[in-house]
């Protein structure tokens, strides 16, 4: 019998749980699927607005913007296991924000193959504080932020939440209004033991600063915490225990956990107004 290396799995038991396609066999035409539906609506809405929000060519962010005044904004930070992933592919969900009158805001960021984890959390945090700063110069309303993501970017979404904004930034301390974490990671430990730590240089410092579930004193936002019922075991643990730990701290606004969908299925329902996930988010903004 292998030697367990976590919990009760041994390494290719814990390698194949944060391996999502070994769970979702139609990975590649969901993401093809999202990939056209991101064309098709910037198609309608016309071309987003592109701002560097970073020194480096790839720190920048669509925006696409709602002709509402005023309007709430949700950065939304795509997956990619850390590796990839693009704005122009999250064009997907924009009409269901940009119809109800809130502003759907994309950055591209680098991958951890050229800045680490740490370079990509501090690109993450570098666009939020830029759009608090800037929210009002394409109709944002910077008291209303908000920050989602899918997958490794709900990692990253769940960093930002516990980002001390006051310090870093000089923004106020509840710059980020809520957040919504779909089939994220919360905790490092077991990723760090995976086989993804043949690409991710992790380190003690690496793995307890980088993840949210430590710090959660410095959250002062709702947050919703999402996860599809068929993914993975680990990606299923993550996100129930993270929801249990804001439950914990009185931060947890709601778990949903999505019946039939696999990983790479469940960020689709933000295209819906009526869908699990974007009812929820829109809910979340205050428009639902």
């Amino acid at each position: 019998m292998s030697d367990k290396v976590f919990l009760d799995y041994d390494q290719a038991a814990l390698d194949r749980a944060y391996d999502q396609p070994s769970w979702a066999p139609n990975m590649q035409e969901v993401l093809q699927r999202r990939a056209a539906a991101s064309d098709a609506a910037r198609a309608r809405l016309g071309a987003p607005r592109r701002f560097a929000y970073g020194p480096t060519s790839i720190e920048g962010l669509d925006v696409y913007p709602t002709p509402r005044p005023n309007a709430p904004v949700m950065v939304f930070l795509h997956g990619g296991a850390w590796r990839g992933g693009e704005a122009r592919h999250q064009a997907y969900a924009a009409e269901t924000f940009v119809r109800a009158g809130a502003h759907w805001v994309v950055p591209d960021f680098a991958t951890v193959l050229d800045v680490g984890l740490d370079g990509m959390v501090a690109q993450v945090r570098r666009a939020v504080a830029w759009v608090a700063q800037h929210a009002a110069s394409f109709g944002g309303d910077p008291g209303r932020l908000y920050v989602g993501g899918h997958s490794s970017g709900g990692h990253l979404a769940g960093n930002v939440l516990v980002t001390d904004w006051a310090a870093d930034f000089g923004l106020p301390s509840d710059a980020v209004k809520g957040g919504l974490c779909v089939s994220g990671m919360y905790d490092l430990r077991a990723v760090r033991l995976s086989a993804r730590s043949s690409y991710v240089k992790f380190d003690d410092g690496i793995e307890h600063e980088l993840s949210p579930v430590r710090h959660l004193a410095r959250i002062t936002a709702p947050v919703v915490v999402a996860y599809a019922g068929r993914d993975s075991p680990e990606f299923q643990r993550q996100s129930r225990e993270f929801a249990a730990a804001l439950q914990e701290v009185g931060r947890l606004r709601e778990l949903i956990v999505a019946p039939g969908l696999n990983h790479f299925e469940i960020p689709e329902t933000l295209a819906r107004p009526d869908g699990l996930l974007g009812r929820a988010a829109l809910a979340l903004l205050g428009l639902g």
